[in-house]
This record gives C-alpha cells, structure tokens and sequence, in this order.
C-alpha cells in the first residue's frame, strides 16, 4: 500500500495500526506489517487465514483484498497470495 500523504513514521504507524485492527476484527485474520518500515510512504502487510476448506480461506483474503482497495487514505497497489493446504 503506499500512503502518498505520510510526513513521517508516526503517520504510517497510525494508519497501520488502524487498518491492522480493522482487518483482525473485521475478517478474523492474523495480519502484520511485514516489509518496509522505515519507508513512511510504503506499507507491506501480511495476512494469514486458517480454514477447513481451501475455498473459504480464498473467500476471506479476497475479502481483505476488497477492503484494503477501498481504503481512504492508502493506496492498495498490490497482492500475492499463497494458499498452503494439508498434504495428508
């Protein structure tokens, strides 16, 4: 995500702190700020799922996709994603 506004770290922290909350109460997700944290301008999440079907793990990330993409102060500009299941 990249926060075109930010002056400094102090910014990025608040609004990384807000959106992190938001997706752990809103999807039931473990997230964290993985990469980039001395760069005030760029936002490098994490977001892990754990579900009984791989479909619903899909369903929850494609979620959070959707709402980082309409936040109103970061700009989304990209996502990977990699679904891990059992090998039983």
């Amino acid at each position: 995500m990249l926060l075109r506004q930010s002056q400094s770290l102090k910014d990025k922290r608040q609004v990384v702190r807000s959106v992190l909350e938001r997706l752990r109460n809103a999807f039931h997700v473990a997230a964290a700020e993985v990469e980039s944290q001395d760069d005030h301008k760029v936002i490098v999440l994490g977001v892990a799922a754990v579900a009984n079907e791989v479909a619903a793990v899909q369903r929850t990330l494609e979620q959070v996709r959707n709402a980082l993409r309409g936040h109103p102060v970061a700009e989304f500009v990209s996502a990977e994603t990699e679904v891990l299941s059992p090998m039983f």
